[in-house]
């Protein structure tokens, strides 16, 4: 199975983030541009892994923690491979930022 994609916009979250850890502590970056990886390739492989937050945001919008990060990827389950919407930290205002969903 091919890894799932990266919105625009979901490269945009993760390029805020990378800058974000840059500035708080550069040697994390790698770290976390390979768990980005691993999700992917996670999710591409198992499109229903991460959990559906109905109260959110509607199916087939999923959610899936980021290993060893506190960000959050939504992401599409439909298409082949899954879509990543959006990465986020997890202690922003979800429903506020995923209203254009």
């Amino acid at each position: 199975m091919k890894p799932a994609q990266l919105s625009p916009q979901a490269r945009r979250d993760v390029l805020d983030a990378t800058r974000w850890i840059m500035g708080d502590n550069p040697s994390v970056v790698r770290a976390f541009h390979a768990a980005i990886d691993k999700a992917t390739i996670l999710l591409g492989e198992h499109p229903r892994a991460g959990r559906e937050r109905l109260e959110l945001i509607p199916a087939p919008a999923r959610f899936l923690s980021l290993t060893g990060f506190p960000y959050i990827l939504i992401y599409d389950s439909t298409p082949t491979p899954p879509l990543i919407l959006r990465v986020l930290h997890g202690a922003r205002d979800l429903p506020e930022l995923l209203d254009d969903l």
